[in-house]
């Protein structure tokens, strides 16, 4: 299948989070691709932060994300397993005015190519809370790389045809909720 190309780039700001009980700055890989993806397509990395698998901490910090109007997307890492420490689906789901379940499909569709049946222990998903786009991969390097390659980077490309998420960026901003 062929690309089309729409229109111009339109650099977006994104905040990175990674959620681990055991990453540090010096050895998030996962965190590291997703910066290094986004940069190297012209986006900007606002902001990044690591943070323990904790529901009330995830949520405080991405309330701030979403409420400071600068940041376009948040893209999280980690926690979206099965274990009692996975939480990101329970602390970023009350925070979702829209999902986007077609996100979590296409991500276990695609991971399903690469590591089989293993890809149902995947809770990935995506939203918009307010106005701010918001992914959730899981932990793995190998699953960011094919979140992002995949789907995130082709969706926040305006010059992605038919449609994209960068351009429906206005109108989840404006348009009126139905009376």
């Amino acid at each position: 299948m062929s690309k089309k190309i729409k229109g111009p780039f339109v650099p977006l700001n994104v905040a990175v989070l990674t959620v681990s009980d055991t990453r540090t700055r010096e050895n998030d890989t996962s965190g590291d691709l997703i910066q290094e993806r986004l940069e190297t397509a012209g986006h900007k990395v606002t902001s990044r932060a690591i943070l323990k698998d904790d529901v009330e901490a995830l949520r405080t910090q991405l309330r701030a994300w979403i409420a400071d109007k600068s940041v376009d997307a948040v893209i999280s890492t980690g926690g979206t397993g099965l274990t009692k420490r996975d939480v990101t689906p329970e602390a970023v789901t009350p925070l979702l005015t829209k999902s986007i379940p077609g996100f979590g499909e296409l991500f276990r569709w695609l991971s399903y190519e690469e590591i089989g049946t293993s890809t149902i222990e995947s809770r990935a998903f995506a939203g918009v809370a307010e106005d701010t786009l918001m992914f959730c991969l899981p932990g793995s390097t190998g699953a960011c790389r094919t979140g992002m390659d995949k789907i995130i980077l082709p969706q926040l490309n305006a010059g992605t045809a038919p449609c994209n998420l960068t351009e429906m960026l206005p109108r989840i901003r404006h348009d009126p909720p139905p009376k």
